[in-house]
């Protein structure tokens, strides 16, 4: 195993994520990055020379159907339920306040 973590590098990640752990907390959290590095290790030790990289999990391939504009809800539909609206358009409250 190339490197270990300690408590200090749990504090520092703490820190950088602004957690705050208590001593048990930490303890459990150094056990759990520990556990990490080591199966990180552990794949580290197998031979991938041969192995070509993985781009996609599946050879399948999207079929996605074109992109056609079509009118699928009328003005009038769009506005018969909105809460607040005039002729053409919706109303919502102000939220730009131009001091």
């Amino acid at each position: 195993m190339a490197q270990k973590i300690d408590i200090k590098t749990v504090d520092e990640v703490a820190h950088l994520a602004r957690l705050e752990f208590n001593d048990e907390a930490k303890a459990e959290i150094m056990n759990d990055m520990n556990r990490m590095l080591q199966f990180v290790d552990t794949l580290n030790k197998l031979d991938t020379d041969q192995v070509e990289p993985l781009i996609y999990m599946t050879d399948e391939r999207n079929v996605l159907r074109e992109d056609e504009p079509e009118q699928t809800i009328s003005h009038h539909d769009a506005l018969k339920n909105a809460p607040k609206k005039d002729s053409d358009y919706f109303k919502v409250p102000k939220v730009i306040d131009q001091n």
